[in-house]
Order: C-alpha cells, then structure tokens, then sequence
C-alpha cells in the first residue's frame, strides 16, 4: 500500500555529508530523523481510536497454513454505517501492503492523512455508508492492532519478533471470516480491494463462495509474478542487512536506533514500482534540491528527497517486521497453490467479478487482471473488465478513485440486478 497523496516537492532530510566538513565520508548518506521509533506499530495501551478487536483464538487455536499456530490472536478492524435486519448489505474493504483498517475516516496518530481510501467511502460516495454495513480489518500479521511480529507471544511473554509464524493471503481471509461470523454477516455483497487487497478479495470468492455476492480486484493478479517477486525481495535485503535490524528483535531499542533506513530503503524501492516515470518527469524532473552543492556526491535530486520524505513517514507507523512478513503473503500468493491449475481454481468461483487494470502499472501489469478476468469467463462467471487510463502507475488505485468508484458503483447495482 502506497501514500494515496500527491507528490510533493521538499528539502526533505537533510544529507549528513553537510554536517560533516566538506570532506567526502563513506558514512551512510542520509540523516534519518533522530526521534523516529525503533517500530511504529499499535500496541495495547495506545489510544485506539476508531478501532474494534475480534478475538481469533477465544475456543480454539488459530492454525496457519505454512504449519505455524497462534494461541491468542486479535484482528483490528473498523465499520462504517449499518448493517440492516436482513444482513445483507455488507461490504467488505480488503487493504494493501502497508494499509490497515482505517479505509475512511479523520486523522490519527498512525493515519497522518486520514482513511487511505477517503474518496470512495462515505455517505454519498461510491461505497455509500448510507446503504452499505462497510467493514475494514487490519490484516493477520499486520501491526495496528491485529497481532503480528510486535505482539507478545503468549507462550514466551517476549515480542514474536520473527518467531512470528509465516503468514499466506489464505490465513488473513480465513482470519476475517472468522470476524465476519461475529459482526452477523453471513453473506458480503461484495468484497473489495486493491493490490495485496485484491490478493485477499479473490481468495474470499474461492474459498468462501457461498459467503459474498460479488468480487471486485484493483491492480492484482492470481499469483505473484517474478517481475513483482524480484522487486519485493530486495525490499525484504534492504532490511535485513541494516544493522539496527538485529535479526528482528530491536523492539527494546531507543528513539532512532530501530531499523529505520532498512525500512526506509524497502519503502523507497517499492515507491519507484508504484508510480510511473511520466509521474515522476512531470513532478521532478532533473530539480536538485540544493543546485549550489550538484558535484557533491551525496547531493540529492528532487525525486530523491520525495523517496526519503515517505520512508521517513512510514517508519512512524509501520513495523520492520511486519513488513517483512506481508510482503512475503504477497509473494506467496497464488490461487492454483494446492488446487491443481488455474483453471481448476477458478472452477470454485461463482461470483460476479470485477476487474480493474491501471494502464501505466508496471507492478500488476494490466495483463495480469486481463488474464484473471479470462480464466473467470472460462469458469462461466459474469465478467466486467475495467481498464483505468491513467499516469500514475499501480498507485491510481489509490489516486484515480473517481474512475474506480464510478466502476464500483456500477457494478454494485448490477449485482443487485442480477438477484444472485
């Protein structure tokens, strides 16, 4: 999930060469801020907000697909209007990598600019919280407020850290049917998402048929390419060889001493894939930020300053950890795991579908949601396939929410028409 903002312009952090004599240093480059926290995730004593708690594991064990099992588990999540007698009028939000419950709404401590889809969720938007019971959840393994790699393991009474057991796309929608049954839906009108949401709104339609109404997908796919899986593992290096890492287990550090560059550095690299370089030429061009100091070597270009700008805000809140273990649910994610093909996994979806594709994304290229939008035709589903003309890479599923919210809208009341 990526900052839905525009781009800004900024001085940013200052390099740390310029506190340094004039004279070239091999020292890392850049000055993080000092009084970033060593994680910025939610823990238990925190204000919390807008925020509900579902208990996973309140009769039982909680078990993971890779084999790992939790013993005591929570899922944060957050609700907009109401749900009415019928129970049928429910919509489901699944959230991208870095996104967490709080789809709409004010700003918080750990949502500097209010809910990460704004512009779609409210009385009178696209998904209207005057008609539709509109749910969001944190995912499992996440780190505001669903237990994750910050949480304390009940069984050592010290943080998971990376103990924490390997989680799939499968156990986050496992985890929020089993919210679901508590809140009293027993069938969606339709699940939603975008990105690693629109990973988690696939697998609900094949694994949880007779559980939602319809399906809609935003920049996804039905499995994680090698073009995305090589992107995400270089995040993943770029935290674990900052040193400050210390294998996971940097909770107990100080104000500025957690592994904020490597966290940092991972956010930067997935920045670039989420935006596109007419985005990036049309905002930054070849701009420094201090044009006098261009032969230095650590100067920085403008583009520069904006990667720092969001890796320093994410740092605030998000977790190391965290990050690390979603960005592998993605890698993993692949609905033909255990099922045969594609073909055959497709066979279990019943549902109306949507699809959108970004024309400039180059992370979850357009022929990733053609060829999903394909495989469910094949299966005999109703299809709609939508294909956003838009600049702004895999990141205008974020930005361009009139189209997308004009999409959903449509599609929505056609599911009604339908009377599926």
């Amino acid at each position: 999930m990526t900052d839905r903002e525009s781009i800004p312009i900024s001085s940013g952090i200052a390099p740390t060469l310029r506190e340094m004599s004039g004279e070239r240093s091999l020292a890392q480059p850049r000055a993080w801020s000092r009084n970033l926290p060593a994680s910025g995730a939610w823990q238990p004593g925190d204000p919390s907000g807008p925020r509900s708690f579902h208990n996973l594991t309140a009769t039982r064990p909680f078990a993971l697909e890779g084999g790992g099992l939790l013993t005591n588990a929570d899922i944060a999540y957050e609700t907009w209007g109401e749900l009415n007698e019928a129970g049928d009028n429910g919509v489901l939000i699944c959230h991208a990598l870095t996104g967490d419950a709080h789809a709409a709404g004010e700003v918080t401590q750990h949502q500097p600019d209010g809910g990460w889809w704004n512009d779609l969720i409210g009385p009178g938007k696209a998904i209207d919280t005057d008609r539709w019971f509109v749910v969001c959840s944190n995912v499992l393994g996440g780190c505001q407020g669903s237990t994750g790699p910050a949480s304390i393991d009940p069984v050592s009474g010290a943080r998971y850290a990376m103990q924490f057991p390997t989680v799939t796309i499968r156990d986050m929608v496992r985890a929020q049917a089993h919210m679901s049954t508590q809140l009293g839906v027993d069938v969606w009108h339709s699940v939603v998402g975008g990105s690693m949401g629109g990973m988690q709104a696939l697998e609900w339609a094949l694994m949880f048929p007779d559980r939602l109404r319809s399906v809609a997908t935003v920049a996804s796919a039905a499995a994680a390419s090698p073009w995305q899986i090589s992107w995400s593992a270089m995040g993943r290096l770029a935290i674990a060889l900052d040193p400050k890492w210390q294998g996971g287990n940097y909770y107990d550090a100080g104000d500025g001493e957690g592994p904020h560059a490597g966290l940092s550095l991972a956010r930067g690299i997935a920045n670039i894939t989420y935006r596109s370089d007419p985005i990036y030429a049309q905002r930054f061009g070849r701009a420094c930020v201090d044009p006098s100091q261009i032969f230095d070597l650590w100067e920085r270009f403008q583009v520069e300053s904006y990667l720092d700008h969001h890796g320093d805000k994410l740092t605030r809140r998000f977790d190391a950890n965290s990050y690390l273990i979603l960005n592998k649910a993605m890698d993993l994610h692949d609905v033909s795991r255990g099922r045969g093909s594609f073909e055959r996994a497709m066979q279990a979806l019943r549902v109306p579908l949507l699809a959108m594709s970004v024309t400039s994304d180059n992370l979850y290229q357009p022929r990733l949601q053609s060829e999903l939008a394909d495989l469910a035709r094949a299966a005999g589903i109703p299809v709609t396939y939508e294909l956003i003309e838009s600049e702004q890479g895999h990141d205008g599923f974020l930005i361009e929410t009139d189209v997308v919210g004009a999409a959903l809208l449509k599609f929505f009341d056609s599911v009604d028409d339908l009377g599926t």
